[in-house]
């Protein structure tokens, strides 16, 4: 079945208003200004979004991540890592059974969130879903989006938190200057390696995202399974799956020579989606039995009951 959508309207708004908030008030408690999402100027640690410079204990841990993960994601360990977990013989279980896996995980990679992966998850998608009521597929990719983080769990693997979260980036080619803390790359060893160390390198102009091998991590292993299962989300969900995380593009602007026209087309959604993924973090507690079935009747739309992993 293929899923057809629409151009994303960006000024799309819910009417109903809550008359002692002013506002939009979801189902799961998260509240949303009369006006439609607007976006924070300080997360919950009482800095700046993404602010990677901030003096905090946190920060520290953040640099210390990047440290580790700019070392460590050559393109060898990704080839590596796609062929491994590639292959979808983990365990067998339904989307919502790897939600609730993910109660106990915290993102290190994250200085803006330290709240269990489960509160943001419904924050996202529960404000999406009042701004934008009739795409239900973007519903279910907010829910969906960072799932791939069970790698981090012990039925997994138990990866190391760099091979799963943090802010994504191609490799095979240069590594550029917008990257999070990119002075760290120097210490990679495709760093130095002349097939790998240019702007296209291994790659071509405009070769489109899809042949371009990213850093691992939960991105890519959610992108597989939901491919591989044969979820019947539109297009524009399984790319905002597997880029959601890589920054450089879609905040800064970098590695698009190597977009193609259908990866132009899909960015307009991924630029939708990030607003709320980004900003939508919060210490609001989101009340999960009210909005579960809701999203399972999503989940039985466009997946099969159990998924491999």
């Amino acid at each position: 079945m293929t899923i057809l959508i629409d151009q994303p309207e960006l000024d799309r708004q819910e009417e109903k208003v809550s008359s002692e908030t002013n506002g939009l008030v979801l189902d799961a408690g998260f509240q949303v200004p009369k006006d439609g999402f607007m976006a924070p100027e300080i997360n919950s640690f009482g800095n700046s979004f993404r602010d990677y410079e901030a003096e905090s204990e946190r920060q520290k841990s953040v640099e210390e991540f990047y440290r580790i993960n700019h070392i460590n994601q050559t393109y060898d360990f990704v080839k590596k890592m796609r062929e491994a977990y590639g292959k979808l013989d983990r365990v067998e279980m339904s989307i919502w059974e790897c939600c609730e896996l993910l109660n106990d995980v915290i993102d290190d990679s994250d200085p803006d969130l330290d709240e269990p992966q489960i509160e943001h998850l419904l924050q996202t998608a529960e404000a999406i879903r009042k701004d934008y009521p009739n795409e239900d597929w973007l519903h279910l990719t907010a829910l969906i989006h960072d799932l791939g983080k069970v790698l981090l769990h012990p039925s997994f693997g138990e990866l190391p938190q760099w091979a799963v979260v943090g802010d994504t980036f191609p490799v095979g080619c240069a590594f550029d200057e917008v990257n999070v803390h990119h002075k760290y790359f120097k210490e990679n060893p495709d760093y130095y390696n002349h097939k790998y160390n240019t702007k296209n390198g291994i790659y071509s102009e405009g070769c489109g995202l899809n042949n371009v091998m990213m850093s691992w991590g939960h991105d890519d292993y959610m992108y597989l399974v939901a491919k591989e299962n044969k979820t019947t989300l539109p297009p524009a969900a399984l790319f905002t799956i597997r880029y959601h995380s890589f920054y450089p593009l879609h905040k800064h602007g970098a590695y698009k020579h190597l977009m193609n026209e259908e990866d132009a087309d899909n960015m307009k959604w991924l630029h939708i989606f990030n607003k709320y993924d980004l900003y939508s973090k919060s210490k609001v507690r989101i009340d999960v039995e009210k909005v579960k079935p809701y999203y399972l009747s999503l989940i039985e739309k466009y997946f099969p009951a159990k998924l491999r992993w």
